[in-house]
């Protein structure tokens, strides 16, 4: 290795490599410090970022940067992660954090000293995964996956900051904007689905899907033991089924109770029959398994869709569906918020303010109040 030679900054060397004169040249600065009674160093590109680097040393971060390779600690984090929160991390969201990993960076970074990543490599990553075509769902779910690992790595003393922090999603393009905004069926559109479908079955799945605002998770997870199909008929949704195994609701806003009408109500009862199986699945396969959401949604979902002349329709587009008759019908946005399981209203408006009567309306309102001050508002007929 080549020796080290002082430069005019105690503390701070410059490495010449063989055959450098010493004068100006591309060599790397090296600050020199003790740990724990251990010398430690650290290479720097410029003088300037050794500079700053002996700073923070000077001011007493003298702990050494880690050398341990992302891949490594990412696998030894995605096992033991625990969350962020009292509620713990489910295994549901581990899968995510790892699939996002595995599909997105990994492979790019695995033998890279953690210490290495840097903001400008994250701020690189996001632009070209949006370059090739990433939705926004897609990034956040990155950026998550990112900041969590890298925050870990934060408390373990392995990391001086977060390089993810501050670093933002480049905006999409006008078209996936389009794609991504929330997008109801009318009722003509969901006329024409529901005639698409196969049988009456599949009817009272779509219809209890628009009905009820549930995610497709919460739907095929329904147990009889969740219906009260009594006087006040409603839906308890207290889990999910996602990928084939049960969980938790991923939040406590989605623990909620979903009125049901009486006529809903008895076309539940009638399905069910005399059964007393309350862990039977409301919606199930001919064999009485729960429902496959990708079985669903390739054989019964995307043909109707096609046929009805909606081929863009998800099953998330039910639960718009939902929310635009709930608005229509007077309800505000704390009800729907509720109706939906979603934890900030304000999100709901959000989400879903597009849906709501586009401008701002007539100001015929107005002429109705001064005229029920006046004491004649029974007695005047208002036409408009």
């Amino acid at each position: 290795m080549s020796k080290l030679t002082k430069t005019n900054t105690p503390g701070i060397y410059r490495r010449h490599s063989k055959g450098c004169s010493g004068g100006r040249c591309d060599c790397s600065y090296v600050v020199v410090w003790r740990h724990r009674g251990k010398q430690e160093t650290e290479t720097f590109r410029t003088l300037g970022e050794a500079r700053e680097a002996k700073g923070n040393r000077d001011a007493g971060d003298s702990r050494p940067t880690s050398r341990i390779r992302l891949g490594d600690y990412f696998e030894e984090w995605i096992e033991t992660y625990s969350g962020r929160t009292s509620r713990g991390l489910s295994e549901r969201s581990r899968e995510l954090y790892r699939r996002s990993a595995e599909d997105h960076f990994l492979a790019r970074w695995r033998t890279w000293k953690l210490a290495d990543v840097e903001p400008t490599d994250i701020r690189q990553l996001y632009g070209e995964l949006r370059r090739r075509g990433a939705s926004t769902s897609a990034l956040r779910q990155l950026r998550s996956t990112l900041s969590a690992m890298f925050s870990t790595a934060v408390e373990d003393g392995l990391l001086r900051s977060n390089p993810v922090r501050g670093v933002r999603i480049p905006a999409a393009t006008k078209v996936e904007a389009d794609e991504d905004q929330a997008k109801a069926l009318t009722r003509e559109e969901l006329r024409h689905f529901l005639a698409a479908l196969p049988d009456d079955d599949w009817r009272l799945f779509f219809e209890f899907l628009v009905h009820t605002g549930l995610r497709i998770s919460e739907a095929v997870g329904l147990r009889w033991a969740h219906l009260d199909l009594g006087k006040r008929p409603r839906v308890l949704v207290r889990e999910q089924l996602y990928e084939g195994k049960r969980s938790r609701l991923k939040t406590r806003s989605g623990k909620r109770d979903v009125p049901l009408s009486q006529g809903m109500a008895e076309r539940l009862r009638a399905k069910r029959g005399a059964s007393d199986r309350d862990a039977a699945p409301v919606f199930s396969t001919l064999t009485g398994t729960e429902l496959s959401r990708p079985n669903v949604a390739s054989r019964i979902l995307k043909p109707a869709a096609k046929d009805a002349g909606v081929p863009w329709a998800s099953f998330h587009s039910f639960r718009h569906t939902c929310a635009s008759m709930l608005f229509e019908e007077g309800r505000n946005v704390k009800q729907v918020a509720e109706w939906l399981g979603h934890a900030d209203p304000a999100f709901t408006l959000r989400t879903y303010v597009h849906l709501l009567d586009d401008g701002v309306g007539d100001a015929d309102f107005f002429d109705r109040l001064r005229l029920q001050k006046a004491g004649v508002g029974a007695k005047v007929e208002l036409r408009g």
